[in-house]
């Protein structure tokens, strides 16, 4: 049972079938001006325009780009290009995601700046106050703050944060990679990076909106779609698209489904001796749980748990090749070992969340056996 769902869930069947027809009527350059090119940049610009209504953003303010990760590296890099004269600071969360981090640190070193730091509350918000101060601050140049952190499911306040950049002139980006199809993402925002995979749409494709009244500057060399150099694939914008229409038609029936069954996982998990859930527990995603198990080793318990039959994520990188924790919790001021992400698809049924709690605390207590540190 595949409950790691968070940023690669199973290919939606009407994105399949999108994909298919795309590959049928798509396959040509659409930048080519022949009929099968034409009909090709007509898929595109529907796929834009699609994206674009969900977004509340004009069909022009939308590019899709090679990746989820690609595109914020285009935002953050591009932009801070384009406001240089502003100064050369980058304000993020400290739970933002590590490729927001790293392109935040490597524009801020290109352009005599630093990488500013908000921190966290327990829960994994940031602190308001001190993000208000950040942005105000003089030599900013932009500004990131996902919607909802995809490890613990925790919301943002994002238009709070919005009015305040914008209060300072400073444009800022929207992670909403873990959220975009599955709940309602503000439009408080000034450019939006999204992650088709997230929401049952094929991989190997981004989503990147930009509003007309921010300045970017392309980060690498000129070519025909600075945004995507070699352009994106028609038939997996496609079928992103199709799958986002899909997901945003019962997201109310679905939010409240998933939110019961998170719930259920969230209650009896608590109950297992020296755990601890994490996120929180409201204001949050509709379909993702972390939790933190005292005395166990998160990639021991996530192998437990395939044995078992059971896919999970875990927030934690606590692995034996870099003994890092997650950023993301430690930055909490949570567990960070024996760290276990649920994320639930669609496709998730209560029978499968009954199974999965069934078999979760004996798999903790057989790893907690193992590393000879039961019953203390």
């Amino acid at each position: 049972m595949h409950l790691d769902n968070g940023g690669g869930a199973p290919l939606h069947p009407l994105a399949r079938q999108g994909l298919l027809q795309a590959l049928e009527d798509g396959w040509a350059d659409p930048r080519r001006l022949h009929t099968e090119g034409r009909r090709a940049a007509r898929l595109l610009d529907g796929a834009r325009e699609a994206v674009a209504a969900v977004l509340g953003a004009r069909t022009e303010e939308v590019r899709f780009t090679a990746g989820h990760v690609a595109a914020l590296h285009a935002a953050v890099l591009g932009t801070a290009e384009a406001r240089r004269r502003a100064g050369g600071d980058v304000v993020v969360g400290e739970t933002e995601r590590a490729a927001v981090l790293h392109a935040a640190s490597a524009s801020a070193a290109a352009h005599g700046g630093a990488r500013v730091t908000v921190g966290v509350d327990r829960h994994g918000r940031v602190d308001l106050d001190a993000f208000r101060a950040a942005v105000a601050a003089p030599g900013v140049a932009v500004a990131a703050l996902q919607h909802a952190n995809g490890e613990v499911g925790t919301r943002q306040p994002l238009r709070a944060a919005h009015e305040a950049a914008r209060a300072a002139g400073v444009p800022l980006l929207v992670d909403a990679g873990a959220s975009l199809g599955h709940d309602d993402v503000p439009d408080a925002w000034d450019l939006l990076a999204a992650q088709p995979s997230d929401w049952g749409g094929p991989a190997g494709v981004g989503v990147l909106a930009v509003r007309q009244r921010v300045r970017t500057v392309p980060p690498g060399p000129e070519d025909a779609d600075p945004w995507a150099p070699g352009g994106v694939s028609v038939p997996a914008a496609f079928a992103a698209a199709v799958a986002l229409q899909a997901t945003v038609a019962d997201r109310v029936a679905e939010d409240a489904r998933r939110r019961a069954l998170v719930g259920r996982v969230r209650a009896a998990v608590a109950a297992v001796p020296d755990v601890e859930v994490v996120g929180d527990p409201d204001d949050r995603l509709p379909h993702v749980v972390t939790f933190s198990c005292l005395y166990v080793d998160g990639e021991a318990l996530v192998t437990e748990l395939d044995r078992a039959g059971f896919a999970v994520g875990s927030g934690s990188a606590c692995t034996s090749s870099t003994l890092e924790p997650s950023h993301v919790l430690a930055a909490m001021g949570v567990l960070t070992h024996g760290n276990v992400r649920v994320a639930l698809d669609r496709s998730t049924t209560e029978d499968d969340v009954e199974r999965f709690l069934a078999v979760l605390p004996g798999a903790v207590r057989r790893v907690r056996d193992v590393l000879g540190v039961s019953g203390l």
